[in-house]
Parts: C-alpha cells; structure tokens; sequence
C-alpha cells in the first residue's frame, strides 16, 4: 500500500517537474516571459497562411467550383427557397429536380481562363480533306431551279435545301467526275410550295418527286445501284424530316420512304432517343435564316447594344388551341405561356407577324424558342446570331452541330412542364450567369456555324455539313471498296 502511494507520489512530483521546465522555457531563462513572443507566433501563422493561399488558390477556384456544386448549390436555393427547377450550366430540367447545379458559368470569375478567351480556335476545327469529293447531279429544272419562280423559297425557313445546293456548285469539294466521287449530292426542292391559304409549307408532293429523281439517276447513272444509295445525300429541311410531312401523326404513320433508307439524309428534325422520322443516316441541320437579313438587323442595331426587352416572343399563341388531329398546337406551352405572361410587363409576347421583327430580338435579352408543330424554330439561329440569349422550350430536342456550338453555354433549356416557372428562372439566370452567357454569344465562330452562306465560308453551317460527311467517308462506296482490296 505504502507503495503504491509512493509511485503515485513520485509521479505527481515529475509531471509537475515537466511542467515547471516547459514554463521556463517558454517564459526564458529567468522566468520572465519573452517581449516578442506573441508577435512572433502571429507573424509565423500569418505568413504561413498567405502562402499556402498563394500556391494553393488557382486549384482551389477551379477544382472546388466543380466537385462541390451540387451541393453548394444546393445550399443556396434552400436559402433562397427555390425548389422547383434547377440549372446545370444553362439548363433547367424537370421539376422532380430542386437544386441548382453547375455555376460554371458564374457570372463574372476573373480567374476563369475560359471566359477570357473565345469558345473555339479556328486551328482546331475539324479540317475538311482535300481528299472528300462530292458530286452533285445536274438535274432537270422541275426538280429544283422551277421552284425557284417562288421568291420565298429561297428566303423562308426551309431554303436550306436551296443555300446547300448553291454552296456546293462552288465548292472546292465538287468533283465533275463521278467515278472519283465520295458522296453524290441530289438537289431535290421539296419545300418550297406554299399553299396560299394558310401558309404552311405544302409538302405532299415530295415523295412522288424524290422517288421520280432516284429513278432518273439510278437509270442514268450506275452509282446509285452499286451502294443501294447509302452515299448519297438528300436535303430535308421541314417540320419532321425524312418522314417528308408536316403533321408529325402523319408523318410517323407514312414513315420513311424506303427507297431513302439507305442514303443520307440532312434534316432540321432531331430529338433525343428513338423515333420512326429519324431512323436514316442524318446529319443535323439548322433551319435557314438569311445572312443579309441578319447583317442588316446587326447594322441598325442601337450603336449603345442596349437591351430594354427582357423576354421576348413573337409568333403563334393561341388563347383557345383547337385540337386538330388529336393534338394540340405546341403542346399547348405557347397558350400556357400567353395565359401566365401576357400582362407580365418584362414580357414582350406578341401573336401577330411583323417583317422586321428581328429588330426586336437584337434589343431583347432572353428570347423564348418554344416548340411548334415541331421541336425546333428559326428562332434558335436567330437569337444566337443576333446576341439574344436563346430559351428553348422543347422537351428531347437535339441540336445541330454540337461540336461546333456549346450549346449549354449559349442557351437555357426549360421543361415544357415548367414554363409557369418561367419568370422565376429568368430572373435566377439574369442575377447569376447571364453576363458569361452573353459572352460567349459574342463568339463570332458560333454565328457563322449556324449560318448558311451562298459560296462555302470556313466554318459556316455548310462547311460543319460537309466535316460531318467527312466523318461519314467509310460510307463512300471508292473507300469501302480501296479498303476491301
């Protein structure tokens, strides 16, 4: 017992020896504390501070920004209280969702490289091949150049099939001899009949005049017969695409003409996932918008670039929408949006045309791009083109030439089920990321590749068609065959 109280004794004695030594070394060899002591500690973690700040702060800014957003994001908007739709980058899902994610395009970061340089280097742009030769059929006139007595055709939305075409007689990609050909051009206008009555696009007449075009060439020519016309190219530029019909009921009911199924079709009509008027080798397009019309507008654009319309939209919105075959007019999300937003002062929503409305899309700020009959809407181009930030309303649309656009740094996405939740986005986007967006509008390579031009310009929409068909050359049937052998 004695001991263990010794030990315990002992003990106590030495922790309060160790004790004692530390205090003396800390307050100096006489015991008295050091002047400078305090300061120094302060100075030492000062300093270490700021330079692990200094070394560690460019991966800090750009790596926490992107593996914490979602949950930082979603911090902010339960302080913010808002819970029906999110942002990933540009895009605003379903309301199942209820955070915002990505601010990658945060509103304004200085140490952001990306934002301070242009989205696209012309040295990287796919190069097309001096080697890719195509050969376009010189047709009878009632095939295409008769259409042409139609001043509209080639001006409206769909003259697409008509600005290729001129593109390509001077192209340095043109071969006159079809034997050295990779692809062979048909130019078919089947888009420029309008009837006069109500003046949407009367198209019954292509199937009829395309199978007439593919039995003149395959009779004429050999080409068509020894590929089954799988390189060869057509033009389809309407509502829902190789289904050549405007209703788009109809259209899947019709399906793709068989004689078509092989070749490759260009086609405005895209969306994500399966569907009958997509099944065909497709490249995607951009519908047509005159570049004149658009240098023009640019032209007497206000010299100070204001924009005093906040949200704009100009076009069909029917109060009562008739159901016509079973369905109604843009799935009732014009009428919806007329209905929430028509008195709303920040909108600038009207129902009837005016020829120079692209006056009006250069002065707005968020320009709505809903669907029509069919997903997608010259309004895309025109508010890229014309710096108005592009709001697309178009559940599973697929956009044209993705690799040449970033589209969720141009654009928002918003589900057709929350167009009453507008308002609420916009205003979201307005004080978050809306200067980065409007940034890269400003991109001159984006602008030119949705622009379809006369005579091929680099970069422009025809040149992203023919880069694309350059990627399609194990389709040439001179390749297949040199490969074979």
């Amino acid at each position: 017992m004695e001991a263990q109280q010794i030990k315990r004794t002992t003990a106590k004695s030495r922790g309060f020896y160790v004790k004692m030594k530390l205090l003396q070394q800390q307050n100096g060899k006489h015991g008295r504390p050091h002047e400078k002591s305090c300061f120094f500690r302060y100075y030492k973690w000062l300093l270490w501070l700021s330079l692990t700040l200094y070394f560690f702060s460019p991966y800090l800014l750009t790596t926490t920004t992107t593996t914490t957003t979602n949950d930082d994001d979603s911090k902010n908007d339960n302080k913010n209280n808002i819970n029906p739709t999110f942002l990933s980058k540009t895009r605003v899902v379903s309301s199942s969702k209820s955070t915002f994610a990505s601010r990658a395009l945060i509103e304004s970061t200085a140490s952001d490289s990306r934002l301070q340089q242009p989205l696209h280097d012309q040295e990287g742009v796919l190069s097309l091949s001096k080697d890719l030769k195509i050969y376009v059929y010189e047709l009878p006139p009632e095939y295409n150049a008769d259409w042409l007595n139609n001043e509209r055709c080639s001006n409206h939305l769909f003259a697409s099939e008509v600005a290729i075409h001129r593109a390509l007689l001077t192209s340095d990609v043109r071969t006159f001899d079809p034997y050295e050909a990779d692809f062979f051009f048909v130019p078919v206008y089947v888009s420029c009949n309008f009837s006069t009555v109500n003046g949407f696009p009367a198209i019954g007449h292509a199937r009829s005049l395309l199978s007439s075009a593919v039995q003149l060439i395959s009779s004429d020519y050999p080409f068509w017969n020894r590929s089954l016309g799988s390189d060869h190219v057509f033009v389809a530029s309407h509502d829902f695409g190789a289904c050549f019909h405007t209703m788009e009921n109809v259209a899947i009911a019709d399906g793709i003409p068989g004689f078509l199924k092989r070749s490759i079709i260009l086609q405005t009509f895209g969306v994500q996932g399966k569907h009958p008027c997509q099944d065909v080798e497709n490249v995607l397009i951009p519908p047509y918008v005159s570049p004149e019309s658009v240098r023009t507008t640019l032209e007497r654009a206000p010299a100070n670039g204001r924009r005093d319309i906040f949200a704009f939209f100009r076009g069909k919105m029917e109060v009562h929408p008739k159901n016509v075959s079973g369905r109604f007019y843009s799935k009732r999300v014009r009428t919806a949006i007329w209905r929430k937003y028509g008195g709303d002062r920040k909108f600038y929503l009207q129902r009837h045309r005016f020829a120079g409305y692209q006056s009006e899309i250069v002065r707005s700020v968020f320009c709505l791009c809903p669907l029509g009959w069919a997903p997608w809407s010259p309004r895309l181009v025109e508010s890229v083109v014309l710096g108005c930030v592009p709001v697309i309303i178009a559940d599973d649309i697929r956009l044209p030439f993705p690799e040449a656009v970033r589209w969720p740094e141009i654009s928002l996405t918003v589900a057709e089920r929350d167009v009453g939740k507008l308002g609420m986005i916009l205003e979201h986007v307005a004080a978050t990321n809306l200067t980065a967006i409007q940034k890269n509008l400003m991109d001159p390579f984006v602008r030119r590749a949705l622009l379809f031009n006369n005579q091929i310009e680099q970069g422009d929409a025809t040149w992203q068609v023919l880069s694309a068909l350059a990627i399609k050359l194990n389709r040439s049937y001179i390749r297949s065959r040199d490969s074979t052998q």
